[in-house]
């Protein structure tokens, strides 16, 4: 299941780096995209907003002020299923994706792959 982390940053302390780790230890595919270049566990950190092709999973690391400049780049992945992990949580946003029938779950993703719901 290929998986997007949008939010991604090069600092073990940080949720999204944890979230990259993970799911590659679940064996997911995770495409990291930040505004900083850097690598996690092996990945590179895509900047910018490149097409990726499959797309499972979104899973948001932005705060909500950021968000509105994804919102093109998110639905033209065509995603299956958008997280909200902690802090991002975004009324419209959810609501845009589910008028375009995408899952969308508030949630931690980390949470998530640690209790076998992911």
């Amino acid at each position: 299941m290929k998986t997007i982390v949008i939010g991604a940053v090069p600092k073990p302390e940080r949720f999204s780096y944890k979230a990259v780790v993970l799911l590659k230890r679940y064996e997911h595919e995770v495409i990291p995209i930040g505004i900083r270049k850097g690598q996690i566990s092996g990945s590179e950190i895509l900047t910018g907003k490149p097409y990726v092709n499959d797309v499972h999973t979104i899973s948001l690391y932005i705060g909500i002020q950021n968000q509105p400049e994804y919102y093109d780049y998110i639905f033209s992945l065509n995603p299956k299923r958008l997280i909200f992990n902690p802090g991002t949580e975004n009324s419209k946003l959810s609501f845009m994706a589910k008028e375009k029938h995408i899952e969308t779950i508030n949630n931690c993703t980390l949470v998530m792959l640690n209790s076998g719901v992911f």
